[in-house]
């Protein structure tokens, strides 16, 4: 059969009955110098059952209660506390100490070597008659008001106790080291400190709702295709088209010079008038050149130049290759070198 940890004796609000006491094969030398210390009869305790017997009368006397601690709590809720400039008079009217009683329930010296208290009556009502009357009283009048306050609130003084009934406090079986006479006895090491950390945390805050969350109603997009949102998708402010990249304009210059043009600035002044901004033409296959031939009445060809001809060069040149002749200019400006100008001549 299992070994039972805790007895039905620590459930809550079980009477007390002995405690139930687990022994190993061989006792250990401590435990037989603090029942020989704590008895008044003397008493054989010469092996395991003698040890037993005399440890579950002694833990189950009237007289064995522990103080496992000592915990300074207010008299009164924080509005009606005395205020006093001197803090001895204000601990002395304001504050009780309440002293966290306790029996052994269990003891287990086998498996998990400690030893179980559960809180006596006294305490535990003193311990729900503070929670009700004081620490509630201060909890609400820190929160805010909500529908469900005084039903949470008294949601939470049933809680406690029934937490207050189950409590049981566990720690090593060397606290039995303790013990006094009639089976009473002090937490020794700084274990008073456990036990208070573990009642103060059997006091739970008074929590209020959390904020409900509003859905924010929010119309949904319409799509291009609906009657209503024709115009959705124009932007409110108007965007200029975006311009082309910048391109020196420049148009196919004509094949024929004219040699009417005298001076350099006439040339660039008429040419810079007859070129649009937006006259933009894309270069074609450069065709085949013939040499044009002028006469007072009319224009013909002649036959075609055995020298090759150069590309024709951009507007920006024509200003670099300006001399004082008309004619020159024009051979110059449009690509022609020194080597067409006799042809021209002859020609003209």
């Amino acid at each position: 059969m299992p070994i039972q940890l805790l007895p039905a004796s620590a459930a809550a609000f079980a009477p007390r009955s002995a405690p139930t006491i687990v022994l190993n094969n061989k006792v250990e030398p401590w435990l037989t110098q603090t029942l020989k210390r704590t008895n008044r009869v003397k008493r054989p305790l010469n092996s395991v059952p003698q040890h037993y017997r005399c440890l579950t009368e002694t833990l189950s006397g009237s007289g064995a209660i522990w103080t496992l601690c000592s915990i300074m709590l207010p008299k009164a809720p924080d509005a009606e506390l005395r205020k006093d400039h001197n803090p001895l008079i204000e601990a002395m009217f304001n504050y009780q100490l309440i002293h966290i009683e306790a029996y052994v329930v269990h003891v287990d010296m086998v498996s998990q070597h400690e030893v179980a208290f559960k809180l006596t009556p006294e305490t535990i009502e003193a311990l729900i008659e503070y929670h009700k009357d004081i620490y509630s009283v201060d909890v609400s009048a820190s929160t805010w008001n909500w529908a469900e306050k005084e039903a949470q609130l008294k949601k939470l003084q049933e809680e406690f106790v029934q937490a207050a009934n189950r409590f049981v406090f566990r720690t090593g079986s060397r606290a039995l080291e303790g013990m006094e006479e009639d089976g009473a006895g002090e937490l020794l090491d700084g274990r008073g400190e456990d036990v208070k950390n573990s009642i103060m945390g059997l006091f739970l805050p008074l929590l209020p709702p959390p904020p409900r969350i509003v859905d924010v109603v929010r119309p949904a997009p319409l799509l291009p295709s609906s009657p209503g949102g024709v115009n959705w998708w124009q932007p409110t402010q108007h965007v200029p088209p975006p311009h082309p990249a910048p391109v020196e304009s420049w148009r196919v210059l004509p094949s024929t010079p004219s040699p009417t043009i005298a001076t350099c600035s006439e040339q660039q002044q008429t040419f810079w008038t007859t070129v649009g901004f937006n006259d933009i033409q894309l270069p074609s296959p450069t065709p085949s050149f013939s040499q044009p031939f002028y006469t007072s009445s009319h224009y013909h060809s002649p036959p075609m130049a055995t020298a090759p001809i150069p590309n024709l060069p951009l507007p920006s040149v024509l200003a670099q290759q300006c001399g004082s002749s008309a004619m020159h200019t024009g051979y110059s400006g449009f690509g022609w070198g020194n080597e067409f100008a006799p042809q021209y001549a002859a020609f003209t």
